[in-house]
C-alpha cells in the first residue's frame, strides 16, 4: 500500500451541450469547474467554495471526499460558465420596463434604498437569456474525476517523502554505527580520569595507598559515572525506532500519526545521548542526528 502526502491539487472541467434545433450539431450550453487542493492538518477539514447554483451539491461533494481522504485541510471550488458569457446581451424593453417599475415600487416603500447599477441590469439581461442547466448529471462524475486526480499527486507527493525519509534512516544508521565503537573507550578513559581526580581530592602523596574505603567508594563513584555517560541504551532504542519507521514506510497506508510519534521518540535518544556525552565526537554525531531527526519531523507532518 503506497504512502500518501497531504498535500496536493487537481482539477477538472467538464462542458455542458444541447441539441441545436436548426442543425445537427451540439450548441455549448456552458462548463463546470471544479478543482481541489489540500495541505496538511491533524484532521480531515473540508471546505467549500461553491457558487449558489451548485451549493445543493456540497453533500454529495462531502460524502464523495470523506469516502476517499482521511487527514488534511481540503478546499473544493467549483465554478460554472455559461455559454456567451464573454458577450454582453442588450437588455430587451420588456426587461427594462418590469426593471424601472420594480425599482419604483421598491423605492415608494424604502426611499432609501439603492438604485440599480448597469452591473445589475446587465446581470438580470443574462439570466432573461440564459438557458437554464442541470447540472446534477455531471457534478458526482466530475467530482470522482477529480478526486482520483488528487489521489495521484498525494501518492506521487507520499513516494518522494517515502525515499527521503528512508535516505534520512540510512544517515542516521550511520551516525549510529559511528558511535558504537568509542562508547567503551570513552567509558574507560572518563572512569580512569575520574579515579585519578579522585586521588587527587584525597590529597595523596605518589605511591601511596588509598584506604579501602576510599578505594570503594571511589569505585562506586567511577562506576556510576560512567553508567551516567554511557549511551549504548539510548542508540540501540535509536536503533529499534529507525527499524519501525522503516517497517510503517513499506507498509504504507496510514501511518502519518504514527510516524509522528516515533519522530519525538527519536529526537528524545539523540537529545539525551547529547546531554550524556562525554566527548566532543559523541557530542557532533548528536547534534547531526537531531538536524536529520528535525528535517524528517518537518516532512511527517505531510504524511495521511
Amino acid at each position: 500500500m503506497p504512502v500518501y502526502s497531504m498535500t496536493g491539487y487537481a482539477s477538472a472541467q467538464h462542458s455542458s451541450t444541447a441539441a441545436n434545433a436548426e442543425s445537427d450539431n451540439k450548441m455549448p450550453l456552458g462548463q463546470l469547474g471544479l478543482e481541489i487542493r489540500s495541505v496538511n492538518s491533524r484532521f480531515l477539514d473540508l471546505t467549500f467554495r461553491l457558487p449558489e447554483d451548485l451549493r445543493q451539491f456540497e453533500p454529495t461533494l462531502r460524502d464523495l471526499l470523506q469516502g476517499q481522504l482521511k487527514r488534511g485541510k481540503v478546499e473544493v471550488r467549483a465554478s460554472i460558465e455559461l455559454a456567451g458569457s464573454l458577450s454582453v446581451a442588450d437588455p430587451s424593453p420588456r426587461l427594462m420596463q418590469r426593471l424601472n417599475a420594480v425599482q419604483d415600487t421598491v423605492k415608494a416603500w424604502l426611499p432609501t434604498a439603492a438604485a440599480l447599477s448597469v452591473a445589475d441590469v446587465m446581470r438580470m439581461c443574462a439570466a432573461e437569456h440564459g438557458v437554464a442547466q442541470d447540472w446534477s448529471p455531471a457534478v458526482a462524475p466530475l467530482a470522482n474525476k477529480v478526486i482520483k486526480a488528487l489521489l495521484d499527486a498525494r501518492q506521487r507527493e507520499g513516494a518522494r517523502l517515502s525515499a527521503m525519509l528512508l535516505d534520512h534512516i540510512a544517515q542516521l544508521r550511520k551516525l549510529a554505527e559511528q558511535a558504537v565503537p568509542m562508547i567503551p573507550q570513552l567509558v574507560e578513559q572518563n572512569r580512569l580520569r575520574f579515579l585519578a581526580r579522585w586521588k587527587d581530592a584525597m590529597s595523596l602523596t605518589e605511591g601511596s595507598v588509598l584506604p579501602e574505603a576510599a578505594q570503594d567508594r571511589a569505585l562506586t563513584e567511577a562506576t556510576a559515572f560512567a553508567i551516567r555517560i554511557d549511551v549504548a541504551e539510548e542508540l540501540l532504542r535509536l536503533g529499534s525506532h529507525l527499524d519501525e519507521i522503516e517497517r510503517l514506510i513499506k507498509k504504507g497506508g496510514e501511518v502519518g500519526k504514527r510516524l509522528d510519534f516515533l519522530i519525538q521518540e527519536l529526537h528524545r535518544e539523540a537529545n539525551t545521548m547529547g546531554s550524556k556525552s562525554a566527548a566532543l565526537e559523541l557530542t557532533h554525531i548528536s547534534v547531526d542526528m537531531k538536524v536529520l531527526i528535525e528535517q524528517m519531523r518537518e516532512q511527517v507532518q505531510n504524511i495521511e
